[in-house]
């Protein structure tokens, strides 16, 4: 079997051959040009991730590390069929929607004292307990019940068989970040996020490399974020992070695929406009994170220590933040366990 890309060589094969998504050079200077300006705030290192993370645990315990297991098991496809119909989950008088809605949940059940991040207890748990576990203020339920049920009790019977914790299981790849994600896809199945391009098979391994990068951001919580061959990971290739790199100029749609969008087309995965829409996110930031690197040398004559998890952890909040300004630019729907 031919050897599978992994995401930044996939990314640069994408982009290379798209017919549908652009990289587009004037956008990507622009966007290290913002970057740059950020370059001396908290925005862009690790420790954005518990501003990020606000309802993880305290992360100096090893049950901070489970509760990143269990959430980027479960961290994919919160997409409203209708705007107006959203799943929410208030948690301590704030009332959340989307990715948070899970966040919301599982810090929810640890305070009603069920053990949602012990592996023994979330290996076995029924479809039932885990849809009280995410279970909604509204009528409107968190899609894919079934397939989280799945995807955590698998993930949960792996922690099982190795040790009985996030922390035992990844420690087998010691502390290396490309050696963590290989880990994680080979182990667990829900993780292999990967698709064939123009007969070339490629990946994206958003979930698996998310996981590496929350692990990350808890260690460096800890003053523990030794974790070597960070820059082997990419951005998280998912539906929020390009639209803000069409809104920043990065990225370019062509008519039909805007047409498609604007229409509400659901693009399956796999489809060849979804795999160029995430392709492409990935090259343009590793793009991005070079340009921005290039600056800093250049007006400030020293290395860059920025890579693409930490501009991840600022884009995807920045589209949140921004929504309003991108109300204009579609995000591309596709319903699938991998995000």
């Amino acid at each position: 079997m031919e050897p599978l890309l992994f995401p930044r060589e996939s990314g640069q094969f994408i982009a290379e051959r798209s017919r549908d998504v652009f990289v587009e050079e004037e956008g990507v200077q622009k966007a290290a040009e913002m970057l740059y300006n950020l370059r001396h705030s908290g925005d862009l290192t690790a420790s954005g991730w518990k501003k990020a993370n606000p309802l993880a645990p305290a992360p100096t315990s090893d049950q901070a590390l489970n509760w990143v297991f269990v959430v980027d098991t479960m961290n994919f496809s919160f997409w409203p069929e209708e705007e107006t119909q959203q799943c929410e989950v208030t948690y301590e008088g704030t009332t959340y929607t989307g990715y948070m809605t899970l966040c919301a949940a599982v810090t929810r059940a640890m305070e009603e004292g069920l053990p949602i991040t012990d592996p023994k207890y979330f290996s076995q748990m029924s479809v039932e307990e885990l849809g009280h576990v995410l279970r909604s203020d509204n009528e409107t339920p968190m899609p894919m019940l079934q397939q989280r049920h799945q995807v955590l009790t698998e993930g949960g019977r792996v922690l099982q068989e190795h040790g009985g914790s996030f922390r035992s299981f990844i420690s087998q790849a010691g502390n290396d970040a490309r050696k963590m994600v290989e880990l994680v896809v080979e182990k667990i199945p829900s993780y292999r996020d990967d698709a064939t391009y123009e007969g070339k098979r490629i990946s994206f391994y958003k979930r698996a490399q998310i996981l590496v990068a929350d692990c990350w951001g808890v260690m460096e919580a800890r003053g523990e974020g030794d974790i070597i061959d960070m820059d082997w990971l990419t951005m998280f290739a998912d539906y929020r992070v390009p639209q803000a790199l069409v809104y920043l100029g990065a990225l370019r749609y062509s008519d039909a695929l805007m047409k498609a969008l604007n229409n509400g087309e659901l693009l399956s995965s796999g489809d060849r406009r979804e795999v160029e829409i995430r392709g492409c996110s990935i090259w343009s930031v590793e793009l991005i994170k070079d340009r921005l690197c290039k600056l800093v040398d250049e007006r400030d004559g020293r290395t860059c220590d920025i890579n693409s998890t930490v501009i991840d952890f600022y884009l995807w909040p920045y589209a949140k933040q921004h929504h309003k300004e991108m109300a204009h630019i579609p995000i591309h729907h596709t319903r699938c366990i991998y995000y």
